[in-house]
């Protein structure tokens, strides 16, 4: 019998909860998430009796260690995606430059 790793059953478990976007390509989760409010939006998961961000679970599956200093960003704009492909490790600095020019691209839609 074939025992399966701590982080096989991981990847077992987030890939369980998520459907993919054939358009965009997200792999939107269908879990629980941080709420509505301020920083709300984000997928989270209970690992071992504590929350956990989706996103950056399946980023440091993908591309390994998440240095402290560092924040995971969404390229697609989309807070449930935890495709690892969507997912870029940034500077606090850079993720709020980022996160205000999505905020001024929003009101120039509207």
């Amino acid at each position: 019998m074939q025992r399966t790793s701590r982080r096989e059953r991981i990847l077992e478990k987030i890939l369980s909860n998520v459907t993919v976007d054939e358009v965009s390509g997200c792999w939107i989760w269908q879990g629980g998430t941080s709420g509505a409010g301020r920083g709300g939006g984000y997928g989270r998961m209970c690992l071992d009796g504590q929350t956990v961000a989706v996103h950056i679970v399946m980023f440091t599956h993908a591309h390994g260690y998440k240095p402290s200093k560092k924040q995971v960003d969404h390229l697609c704009e989309n807070r449930l995606c935890c495709n690892p492909d969507h997912l870029e490790l940034v500077t606090h600095l850079e993720n709020q430059r980022r996160k205000k020019t999505r905020q001024l691209r929003l009101e120039v839609r509207l």
